[in-house]
Parts: C-alpha cells; structure tokens; sequence
C-alpha cells in the first residue's frame, strides 16, 4: 500500500447514473448494488476525469493509502461506452470521435477533438 491520489465515490450522493463509468478508461468504476463504485484502487490512476460528468457532485479525490496504480492491469479492462455521451457543439458520439469532458460556461460537456479550439478561441 502506498499514499496516493485516488477517486472516492460518496455513496450518499449517488444516484447511481452511471455517467461516470464510460470516462474512466483504466475501467476502474462499474455500478455495484445501483451506486457507483471504484471496484479496484489499483485501477485508478486518480486523474478524475469521471469527476466533471457527475451530476450530483458525488465524486472527488482524495489522498489516502492505496494499492498502487497497476497500468498493464488497468489497460486489459474493457473499454465501456455510452452512447448518450456527445460532443455539445456538432452532436457527434464516441463511435466516430475523441471526446474530452470539459468545464466551461459552469456546466460539465463533452467536447470531441475537432471542436475544442473553437471552445477555446471563440
């Protein structure tokens, strides 16, 4: 075990959405029981992407003793898709884009690769 940063899930908070799942490509959130869960500490490399996509603010990190990060384990998970999940400016989907989750205009987006400068410049 070793001190490091990781995702923590607030099982109060929780609808159990699942909006969290697809954005976390090491695979290391599935629904257990309705809740969202990190169903392996050695799978989250605690970067949070599945942090802005949470609608209730349920997720956050914290620094707490862990397994450590285990890379080939989490890069062998299934990779999880969702097909609501869409660029907010051309509508496009995962199947035919990279999509990143961004903050902006206070609300959590998708935005696919092709559309983030104009995000960003205007």
């Amino acid at each position: 075990m070793v001190n490091r940063t990781i995702v923590r899930i607030d099982e109060e908070k929780c609808t159990g959405c699942g909006k969290c799942i697809a954005p976390c490509a090491e695979g290391a959130i599935e629904l257990v029981n309705g809740k969202a869960k990190v169903v392996s500490d050695e799978l989250c490399d605690g970067m949070g992407f599945c942090i802005g996509v949470c609608p209730v603010d349920a997720i956050s990190i914290e620094q707490r003793q862990a397994l450590e990060f285990n890379p080939e384990k989490a890069e062998a998970q299934p990779k999880k898709t969702d097909i609501s999940i869409q660029c907010c400016k051309c509508g496009c989907g995962e199947e035919s884009a990279y999509l990143l989750p961004v903050r902006h205009g206070m609300e959590s987006q998708w935005i696919c690769t092709r559309c983030l400068p104009q995000l960003i410049h205007g």
